[in-house]
């Protein structure tokens, strides 16, 4: 097995099956072959040292999505346990998969999008990278800039909502002594981000 340069760790954290986090925000360009670098922290953290193969996904608010082979199988095995008689399951997973095309991560660190994907989110030369848990965004840097901009201010909202019961995130009613039902924070979530 190839480690990378997290040493016994990377190993351990590869041989029990799950992945580093992708965390952090990086601004790139694209050249005029729509080719990007990924960064070291980013390439350090998608997948063990060899693995080249890499899915670009239609993603949402705007943006794509890059996961390793490994992080699209536990996708597609998320996506497989959802109703397939259901319209809208049907219809997301048309969509999705005839969207994902497959890219490889050349010797320099770099990846060329597929040109449909690239206008499908709008990139044009300048372009921001976020990591997210198992997976990399990517944006057109001024709708990330928008979009940071519109959601920011509401990051206490979102962190007491959607983190009730982690340490340091207390959800209101759960400190008032109000019973939190899981039907509860979906619902409230969508009320404090900006239409």
């Amino acid at each position: 097995m190839k480690v990378g340069m997290f040493g016994a760790e990377w190993e351990t954290l590869v041989q029990s099956g799950e992945a580093m986090l992708l965390t952090g925000t990086f601004h790139r360009s694209l050249d005029e072959k729509l080719r990007f670098a990924i960064p070291r922290p980013l390439r350090d953290s998608i997948g063990p040292e060899g693995s080249e193969t890499l899915y670009v996904a239609p993603g949402t608010d705007g943006s794509l999505e890059i996961y390793s082979e490994e992080s699209f199988t536990r996708l597609a095995a998320q996506l497989e346990a959802g109703p397939r008689n259901d319209r809208e399951v049907r219809a997301f997973n048309r969509l999705f998969y005839g969207q994902v095309q497959r890219v490889e991560l050349d010797k320099q660190g770099r990846v060329r999008l597929p040109a449909e994907l690239a206008q499908l989110a709008s990139l044009d030369k300048d372009i921001v990278l976020v990591g997210v848990r198992d997976h990399i965004e990517i944006w057109n840097f001024q709708r990330w800039e928008a979009y940071v901009s519109s959601t920011q201010p509401h990051y206490d909202e979102l962190a007491e909502r959607v983190t009730p019961d982690l340490v340091g995130f207390p959800h209101p009613a759960k400190v008032a002594g109000v019973g939190v039902t899981p039907e509860f924070l979906p619902s409230e979530r969508h009320a404090i981000l900006p239409k």
